[in-house]
């Protein structure tokens, strides 16, 4: 990697990155649902406004894109009309594909109605030979004796049967003969447990409801702004609910403990203490709520009781049992991974007691598995378990060759032979197994691609699903399929794909599920459900970028289960930014040639020249020394704070590229913007104008409405972004901006996330000095407490041994 003076002419370069900063300090009403004129899916946005939420570090795009309505095979039947009204439909399989040119009323055209008339005797005459030539074609086919009836069909056969159940007295004269009602619409049967949902968009609550939670909130010295999110978190009754237990605040997003302590003294003034159980209780589910927002579906109980007493709470131990007792929150008990049994001593008195109660103690030691004592919130646990049982479901039914279903071996080798590599690997391990795993970088996307048109070409159902506009655009230009390309969330919302069967399943044979790192378990959980039994499913990922930005790692705990095939793509990433990105996937920071400055390394003093070099980086040197744009640049940031994160970042590249009074609520026309309408949803998009109903965007092709009372909670300007709002998108020039600040949190997925958002030029703006090259090498994920390698260990033997 080449390091070059911070020169105005020559866009500056490095290989630098830093990691998100969850501590941002952002507190704000929570994201309510957006109003859309449609639900498009895009690539996800940065957010720069001063009022975020907390979770905003986490956000990133996956939001849903124009709907690509499936196409219809317009099939007209062809129809033969029977002029008498009494031939069966044998007589018409009889006289099907007859040649004669006077088809006659009995035969009439094909479907075409361009047949030429004919008179009454031509017609007579034709209608007498098709009769007598069916006459002689059952003449000839019949053998023997048969019973009577067994050639009828349809109403004759019918009619028989009643005859027949009238004479054996098995039914009344009346019923028999009675005209059958029409079968009513089978609905889809429910499954065993009922799939977890992401939590849709909340309508608006009544006018009276939040005025009634005005009320409170101004009793209680809150602002009036919290009345609407509040009355939409509680529900029916919340104001209410809030006299009652004023901590049920904390429920509503942004609220943090010590804000809801001062509401609770001003409402119940001497009477509030810190050992309250109803703080202890809303504390505690607070604190899984936010430990969710940093990825975990669960917590370890001793990381949450010590939580629980940095919160003040007296009594960390009886507030986890309050929540349990109220069903806010579920405890599990795990094994540990790998744990050995352990012998577990027994007193004297334990002995006494079970020999008294009858049971056998077997000796003086008996062998006991350790385990370990999470705490979770039920959403997240019934989306794992749903997962693991619905994975569990593919890896176990796919059918057998000698079903006649699908592809056989011979064709799967076949299709596999066509290609080469890890390419065929991928194809012959998808021939023979429900569930496999795929990982690579960028230029390993080539394989799955390959896999969605060999499957195609077999016969096969298939669709591929990305996670952004941007990812499903490249991935419909690599198959060549634009229908059977889809975004994760437009497939889920029926908008695009192939729909679903009378079932209430994906009408799909292969799922292919590409950047499946960003599958958070709920995403993850609705898409195995929505798969028929028999389907395939393949997930496709590189494991070196960042998780989720919902809870869990679904892709990592997989590929460390070991419960399926898992094919590694040997195609590397190409030029100089793939091979800086190879190396620090595998710990090292290498210095790169880059003949054609497609790596460059800017080094800063201070914050101030840090965001002084990236506007003239986007401006200036970029267009003009590599030919890409500055609509085309995009800036990648460690966070939302700080001298130099988002909101100071997008503030002074707005001041250059597209300056204005910020009239409609601190944006202007071709803005570009970053719509949030939820946690985790993020979609890119401009600015086209506002009127009385509120502000319009431009997302991806498509235009979304955002009401004027929403705009700043869901609206942020997007020329700057963090890593996690880049992952799964890619844009022809990237500038990662690494201040100083940053050093401690930066870690080897942010880098390398964020490095490999460019596909012609990389620039880094580095004033982290040494801090980088260590973070590579030495910093890897953040760990996070998920159970599902817990969950499918006893449902798939391999992910047991």
């Amino acid at each position: 990697m080449s390091t070059e003076p911070a020169a105005a002419e020559d866009p500056g370069t490095a290989a630098a990155e830093g990691a998100e900063s969850p501590g941002a300090e952002e507190t704000a009403p929570p994201v309510p649902g957006t109003e859309t004129v449609s639900e498009p899916e895009r690539a996800s946005a940065g957010p720069s406004e001063p009022d975020l939420d907390p979770e905003a570090e986490l956000e990133r795009g996956s939001e849903q894109v124009p709907s690509v309505e499936p196409v219809g095979e317009a099939a007209a039947d062809e129809g033969v009309e029977d002029s008498e009204g009494s031939q069966d439909s044998e007589a018409s399989q009889d006289s099907e594909g007859s040649e004669e040119a006077g088809g006659g009323a009995g035969a009439g055209a094909a479907g075409s109605g361009e047949a030429p008339a004919l008179s009454e005797a031509e017609a007579e005459i034709a209608a007498q030979r098709e009769l007598r030539e069916r006459i002689e074609q059952r003449k000839a086919s019949k053998e023997g004796p048969i019973e009577a009836g067994t050639k009828l069909s349809g109403t004759a056969a019918d009619l028989l049967a009643a005859v027949r159940a009238v004479e054996s007295g098995e039914k009344p004269v009346a019923s028999a003969f009675r005209e059958p009602e029409p079968a009513r619409r089978r609905p889809a049967p429910a499954p065993v447990q009922e799939p977890v949902r992401p939590r849709p968009a909340e309508a608006a609550p009544a006018e009276e409801s939040v005025a009634a939670v005005r009320a409170v909130l101004a009793e209680g010295g809150a602002p009036e702004a919290l009345a609407a999110p509040t009355a939409a978190a509680l529900g029916e009754g919340a104001d209410e609910q809030l006299r009652a237990d004023p901590w049920q605040l904390l429920r509503v997003g942004g609220v943090r403990p010590e804000q809801a302590d001062g509401f609770a003294r001003a409402l119940l003034g001497p009477a509030c203490g810190p050992d309250d159980e109803r703080r202890g209780r809303a504390v505690t589910v607070w604190l899984l709520e936010q430990a969710a927002l940093a990825g975990h579906t669960a917590l370890d109980a001793a990381a949450l009781t010590a939580a629980l007493g940095q919160r003040a709470v007296p009594d960390p131990d009886a507030a986890v049992q309050s929540a349990l007792a109220e069903g806010d929150a579920l405890v599990f008990q795990d094994a540990f991974e790998g744990a050995e049994t352990v012998p577990v001593q027994r007193s004297d008195d334990e002995r006494e007691q079970e020999a008294a109660g009858g049971e056998e103690t077997g000796g003086a030691e008996e062998p006991e598995r350790p385990v370990r004592i999470l705490i979770g919130l039920e959403r997240y646990a019934l989306a794992e378990e749903s997962l693991a049982d619905g994975l569990a479901r593919i890896i176990n039914s796919l059918p057998k060759e000698d079903d006649g279903a699908g592809p056989r071996d011979a064709d799967w080798a076949a299709a596999a032979a066509q290609t080469s590599g890890s390419t065929a690997e991928l194809i012959r391990a998808v021939g023979g197994h429900g569930l496999v795993l795929h990982s690579g970088g960028e230029a390993a996307r080539a394989e799955p691609a390959a896999l969605v048109s060999a499957a195609a070409a077999l016969g096969l159902r298939v669709c591929a699903a990305a996670h952004s506009a941007d990812g499903r655009r490249r991935l419909a230009q690599a198959t060549g399929m634009q229908e059977a390309a889809v975004t994760v969330a437009g497939l889920l919302s029926g908008a695009q794909g192939p729909g679903r069967d009378a079932d209430g399943a994906l009408a799909l044979d292969l799922l292919v599920v590409l950047d499946a790192q960003q599958l958070d378990v709920e995403s993850a959980a609705m898409l195995v459900e929505s798969l028929p039994d028999g389907a395939r499913l393949v997930l496709s990922g590189d494991p070196a970028t960042l998780w989720s930005a919902g809870p869990g790692r679904v892709f990592a705990d997989l590929v460390a289960a070991r419960c399926c095939p898992q094919v590694v793509s040997r195609t590397p990433d190409p030029g100089p930014i793939g091979e800086l990105t190879s190396g620090i996937g595998i710990g090292e920071l290498n210095q790169v040639e880059a003949p054609a400055k497609e790596v460059v390394l800017v080094p800063v003093r201070d914050a101030a020249e840090a965001i002084h070099r990236t506007v003239q980086l986007v401006a200036d040197s970029v267009p003009r020394a590599i030919g890409v744009p500055a609509e085309h640049t995009q800036v990648i940031t460690p966070g939302h704070g700080g001298a130099a994160g988002t909101r100071v970042l997008n503030a002074a590249l707005k001041e250059r590229l597209n300056p204005g009074p910020g009239r409609f609520g601190g944006f202007d026309p071709g803005d570009r913007v970053a719509h949030v309408p939820a946690p985790g949803r993020t979609t890119l998009g401009r600015v086209v104008r506002a009127d009385a109903e509120g502000l319009h965007l431009e997302c991806d092709g498509d235009p979304v409405l955002v009401r004027r009372e929403r705009v700043e909670r869901e609206v942020r300007h997007a020329w700057a972004l963090t890593a996690h709002q880049a992952a799964g998108l890619r844009w022809p020039a990237v500038v990662v901006v690494l201040p100083g600040d940053a050093a401690q949190t930066l870690t080897r997925p942010w880098v390398y996330t964020a490095f490999s958002r460019g596909e012609q030029h990389l620039s880094v703006v580095q004033g982290v000095e040494q801090a980088l090259p260590r973070a590579v090498v030495e910093r890897l994920w953040k760990d996070r407490t998920t159970r599902l390698r817990t969950l499918l260990r006893p449902q798939v033997p391999s992910a047991a041994s």
